[in-house]
């Protein structure tokens, strides 16, 4: 990170914020820059990115002229930022508003989403003091975005750059290059849509993001300007839902009863040939193949589909294709060290956006430990003092001590006396204002959202202070958040409020096995619309997760639950966690399948030249890796322990000659 970039763009905003008549290129570059090596090509290009970063963090340069001269003559052109429209306006909130806007905030698990929300909070924030508020007890539903292509797909779209990747077209079953201008992105029936203009057939098309077979590329060299009052939303309800088909699958004979729970009858007897010694037909409903597809390839060869040739295919594609990752030489990589490991990564841009909340939080919240404001913006002490050197040597050009910002913490204890009008935080960006108002939206139908009223009061309000960059939350739509099994739900987050253990019959896929168990509580949360619950199970001694949807039987049984203390690792819940007796294991993803680390919590990342990452990952089952690179189909492979390496390839083989046959 560049401390000197961080300085001058710190500078330049400051300096083009406190003028009125503006300041031309030249005394910006003597005053701001202190260029003198006289190349004014370079320097142009400079002035121009920064201008250009500005403008990302919401500020809008502003270029004007003398009468009758061009802009293209630096000597008459000037510059400045108009305060007023570049500062968030005052939103006041209740304690029922902030606790609805806290849920929202949480939705987005990770990625770029995640972060804008978290930004857009802390704005928020900053221009007073947060409500004490509770939040509904053990509830965090969550949005969990579709991998690397989502994140890649949305910052293209909210820079207006056209993208390009490989699909598989459902009508011909071929994969093909598509370069499309992203209109909107949004969840439907349980997947990923983007819809968006096909340059290659001339019309508006969707695609489920579910078919994409390569990563996403974006043409940041050009532009696109999308439709008026598009919204996602819209075009999403008028899509409709794939018709239900069924398929043939042999199963192994004692196996896979979470797939045997959802046979029917009829429709086997018209598929070609018998199973094979040992294996049992069945029929299961579905509407998606590839969905489908990704499930029966992690069953490896305990399932064989045997009709339509459609799904045959789809699942046969995805275990060659991890047939063939997993056969690929070992790349060349190296982890970080433990002092690198903890560093928190960042750019002068992300720095300078902190820098820029951390002003006005601290003109609101005087007289602040320093180790209470380093945690709220989630950085080390250090750091944080590194960010306040910078700022107490930053002000107005060529200004007098009293025109530079002043802040105290010699005796551990924060003061602002300085703040040059950066006392209210900056508008929201268009990522920020779509973070926070399609968090919003989902909550629509989450049982028991508290506060009535205060869903609707605080979209309306957040709506007016995002102004045109709230209208652009409209090209995003997460999915419907509310559990499938009301009442399992509702017995569950009752047990939560108060204290209660109970008697749970659960089907577990990854042991193929159902299982009775006492358990205690601790909280619900969600991702997409697949609920989860966490709780102490008594039969393992142990923290553990449970789907709802795999819940058979669930109620209490007279007895109190145990009290554990708070859930660890705070908001959001964890699916999975880590215990001593876990297996370490190396694992090497696509760019396409980058994201699991995230899912996974890598412990360790090492960066690979075409995008991907080797990530160590923490595995408490390791029976079930083998299902884990099947279903990613091409996306993850084992590097090590070389154990797991080689039952991975076996299995994925044994796999392969199922379908051979």
């Amino acid at each position: 990170m560049s401390v000197s970039r961080t300085e001058r763009l710190l500078n330049l905003l400051i300096a083009l914020l406190n003028t009125r008549y503006g300041l031309r290129r030249s005394e910006l570059r003597e005053k701001v820059y202190h260029d003198t090596s006289g190349n004014d090509v370079a320097f142009g290009r400079m002035f121009e990115r920064d201008k250009n970063d500005l403008r990302a963090m919401g500020f809008e340069v502003e270029t004007l002229t003398d009468l009758g001269w061009s802009e293209d003559d630096p000597a008459t052109t000037r510059y400045r930022i108009g305060k007023e429209s570049s500062r968030l306006p005052d939103v006041q909130l209740g304690p029922e508003e902030w606790t609805v806007l806290l849920l929202a905030s949480q939705l987005w698990e990770r990625a770029a989403l995640g972060t804008a929300a978290q930004s857009a909070l802390r704005k928020l924030q900053a221009s007073g003091r947060l409500a004490e508020v509770g939040l509904p007890a053990g509830v965090q539903p969550r949005i969990k975005p579709a991998g690397q292509a989502f994140d890649d797909i949305v910052a293209a779209m909210h820079a207006r750059h056209p993208v390009t990747f490989t699909y598989l077209a459902g009508s011909t079953g071929k994969e093909e290059e598509r370069s499309v201008e992203p209109w909107g992105l949004g969840s439907r029936f349980g997947q990923w849509y983007l819809m968006g203009y096909d340059r290659g057939r001339n019309a508006a098309r969707h695609f489920r993001l579910s078919r994409f077979t390569s990563a996403v590329t974006t043409l940041s060299r050009e532009q696109y300007v999308p439709p008026a009052n598009f919204s996602i939303r819209a075009e999403l309800d008028r899509l409709p839902e794939l018709p239900l088909r069924t398929a043939v699958v042999d199963v192994r004979q004692g196996r896979l009863l979470a797939l045997r729970s959802r046979a029917v009858e009829g429709g086997h007897h018209q598929a070609p040939g018998r199973p094979a010694d040992g294996d049992e037909r069945v029929v299961v409903e579905y509407r998606d193949p590839e969905v489908l597809a990704e499930e029966l390839a992690s069953y490896g060869p305990d399932a064989l589909a045997v009709e339509p040739a459609e799904l045959v295919g789809a699942v046969r594609r995805r275990l060659q294709a991890a047939a063939r990752f997993s056969a690929s030489p070992v790349p060349v990589y190296s982890f970080p060290d433990a002092r690198a490991r903890t560093a928190r990564k960042g750019t002068s841009e992300d720095q300078l956006k902190r820098m820029l909340q951390l002003v006005p939080f601290l003109v609101h919240n005087q007289g602040l430990h320093i180790q209470d404001v380093a945690r709220h913006f989630g950085v080390t002490r250090d750091e944080l003092e590194a960010d306040l050197r910078i700022l107490i040597c930053s002000g107005l050009p060529e200004g007098y001590p009293d025109d530079l910002l002043d802040i105290q913490w010699e005796d551990d204890h924060v003061f602002i006396t300085q703040d040059l009008d950066l006392k209210k935080p900056v508008r929201f960006t268009v990522a920020e204002a779509c973070a926070l108002l399609t968090g919003l939206e989902t909550l629509n139908g989450l049982p028991d959202l508290p506060g009535g009223g205060a869903l609707e009061s605080v979209t309306l309000k957040l709506l007016a202070a995002a102004g045109e960059e709230g209208l652009r939350a409209a090209s995003i739509a997460g999915p419907q958040v509310a559990p499938a099994d009301a009442a399992t739900h509702a017995t569950v987050r009752q047990a939560i409020g108060t204290g209660a253990q109970l008697r749970l019959t659960y089907l577990s896929p990854q042991r193929d096995a159902v299982t009775e168990r006492d358990v205690d509580p601790l909280r619900l949360y969600s991702l997409d619309n697949t609920w989860y619950f966490e709780a102490w199970c008594h039969l393992v001694d142990g923290l553990r997760n449970f789907r709802l949807d795999r819940v058979q039987d669930v109620r209490p049984n007279g007895r109190a639950a145990t009290v554990h203390g708070p859930p660890e690792g705070g908001v959001p819940a964890k699916l999975f966690t880590a215990n001593d007796d876990d297996t370490t294991v190396t694992v090497q993803l696509t760019r396409q399948g980058r994201g699991l680390a995230d899912d996974y919590y890598a412990e360790r990342t090492a960066e690979l030249p075409d995008g991907g990452l080797v990530a160590q990952l923490r595995f408490g089952n390791t029976a079930w890796l083998p299902m884990f690179v099947a279903q990613h189909g091409g996306s993850a492979r084992i590097l090590a322990p070389a154990g797991l390496a080689d039952a991975a390839r076996d299995w994925l083989a044994a796999s392969l000659d199922r379908y051979a046959g």
